[in-house]
């Protein structure tokens, strides 16, 4: 998982950062601004969700929505897309440089079918790790979706004899542009000699550095020896062809010279194996190209992309080959900044250890499991009241789990919310937001799934463009207690051969 990891220090902004109210019209970032006291999210008023009567927006509900709520903003995946094409086309331009860049969305991050069709329409190409994600395809290519000049990157596991491996082959019948990416000699033998033509990639693992970058400790991918070797036996393989180099960061890189410093040994080995192999043709770097899950300004994405043409240029140059055309593979900046899920505060909590508590009607660490795995940081922000004083808070969830708070615990990272008494919020109630959560956070949850201490899956809005300038919204109904039940397997009928109950045991 390409993961984002914030460190819990005060460089790392969460939300507003002072007592004093936020002033009309401030802008916390590219989609969130504040506006007569209430936070507007790409352009919609959240708290109009929850106040029945009115519409964030044409072609939103305007019945009272229940909390807590998850929303998914489409359109704001497509413009992710566009942006980081934008950037690199910019410098393209600028540079000079040769061939191109082809934007792929790592599915690992979000394979909702809202989310992959999303991308999809946005032009990006498609990645992927299992054979489930092999069914996806399939069925985005049968609803057209996935074009056939559309590339289907089958990164993973895919040994002899595995399912994935046997689909990836029905796929290739159906699709042109499918290229498994080996991640070990023996794959290729998944492959040969199966009466179908095969486009190839190799990931390199990248060799462990004096100052412990590297990959060396990895279970994927294969060394530079490797690498040569599998490459030459793909070429000598009847309809084979070795025509992309993988090479993963491994994880986010918050200054964009370590990211394509981390990616030189890749290029290098790629612009060495372009003297002995005409085919290979494509640079596919992904993993660590961080979203904005929180509101410090970061990673600069032009530079970013201006940066690595550069050093691409300069090794092809020193190795006497021709520069590749560029594959990002791009999974939490595509998705992260699209989702917000929603919770009113139930309950205002003193707290002898430091600032008061907020409990809100849900739980943090199952919508958000990254906060309490790894210590991630999200935005958090009120909906509502956004012109009283604040104050720093912590904010607790409803489970019995000592986890379930933010900011996590161990983060010095302060939490400031406005001023709310426990006796008011009946009559004013605050609401508060997290987003940029659109990326691993569902899937690591569980979609559809039970939750810890069995609450229930909150509703969500599916919002996208709509014809008419508006916008359009489908409605995905929340966990009832039933559903809840059944999914933990009580009121199923009884299996065959179930053992009796057990006469009750006499105490003497």
């Amino acid at each position: 998982m390409d993961s984002t990891h914030a460190p819990p220090s005060v460089a790392c902004r969460i939300g507003w950062q002072s007592p004093a109210p936020v002033p009309e019209g401030y802008r916390f970032n590219a989609f969130l601004e504040a506006s007569r006291g209430r936070l507007q999210a790409h352009g919609l008023e959240l708290a109009a969700f929850f106040e029945g009567g009115r519409s964030p927006a044409a072609g939103l509900p305007d019945d009272a929505m229940p909390s807590p709520l998850e929303i998914a903003f489409l359109p704001n995946i497509r413009a992710q897309v566009a942006a980081m094409s934008r950037c690199f086309r910019h410098a393209i331009e600028e540079l000079g440089y040769p061939a191109p860049f082809h934007f792929a969305f790592a599915s690992k991050a979000n394979t909702a079918e809202e989310i992959v069709r999303s991308t999809l329409t946005g032009g990006a190409h498609h990645e992927m790790s299992s054979d489930v994600d092999v069914e996806i395809a399939r069925r985005m290519i049968r609803a057209g979706l996935l074009p056939e000049d559309r590339m289907v990157l089958a990164n993973g596991f895919k040994g002899p004899g595995s399912a994935y491996a046997r689909n990836l082959l029905a796929l290739r019948r159906e699709h042109p542009r499918v290229m498994p990416i080996l991640e070990d000699a023996s794959e290729l033998g998944s492959f040969a000699d199966r009466g179908v033509e095969f486009d190839f990639g190799i990931r390199f693992r990248r060799p462990r550095e004096a100052d412990g970058a590297g990959d060396r400790d990895s279970r994927f991918g294969i060394d530079a020896a490797g690498v040569k070797h599998l490459a030459a036996e793909i070429d000598r393989t009847p309809g084979s062809r070795f025509v992309l180099l993988h090479a993963m960061f491994g994880s986010a890189g918050y200054d964009e010279d370590d990211f394509v410093a981390a990616l030189e040994p890749g290029l290098d080995l790629f612009a060495r194996l372009g003297r002995n192999h005409p085919h290979l043709r494509y640079f596919d770097f992904g993993g660590g190209v961080p979203g904005r899950t929180t509101l410090d300004d970061g990673f600069d994405y032009d530079r970013f992309a201006r940066l690595l043409l550069e050093k691409t240029l300069a090794v092809c140059a020193r190795r006497g080959t021709r520069p590749p055309a560029l594959i990002g593979e791009f999974g939490r900046y595509t998705v992260s900044e699209h989702a917000a899920h929603l919770f009113g505060v139930i309950a205002v909590k003193a707290n002898e250890a430091g600032p008061p508590w907020y409990l809100i009607d849900g739980s943090i660490m199952t919508s958000f499991p990254d906060t309490w795995a790894l210590g991630e940081h999200f935005i958090c922000l009120p909906l509502n009241h956004l012109d009283r004083p604040f104050r720093r808070v912590r904010l607790g969830g409803i489970t019995c789990d000592r986890d379930d708070v933010y900011p996590p615990r161990g983060s010095v990272v302060p939490l400031f919310l406005p001023q709310v008494a426990a006796a008011e919020l009946d009559e004013t109630p605050l609401y508060v937001g997290f987003f940029s959560v659109g990326a691993y956070q569902e899937m690591l949850g569980g979609v559809r799934g039970s939750k810890h201490c069995v609450l229930p899956e909150a509703t969500e809005l599916l919002i996208d463009d709509g014809e008419d300038g508006g916008f359009v919204c489908d409605v995905v109904p929340g966990h009832t207690t039933e559903d809840v039940l059944h999914n933990l397997g009580y009121g199923r009928t009884a299996r065959v051969g179930a053992p009796r109950t057990a006469a009750p045991v006499a105490l003497v």
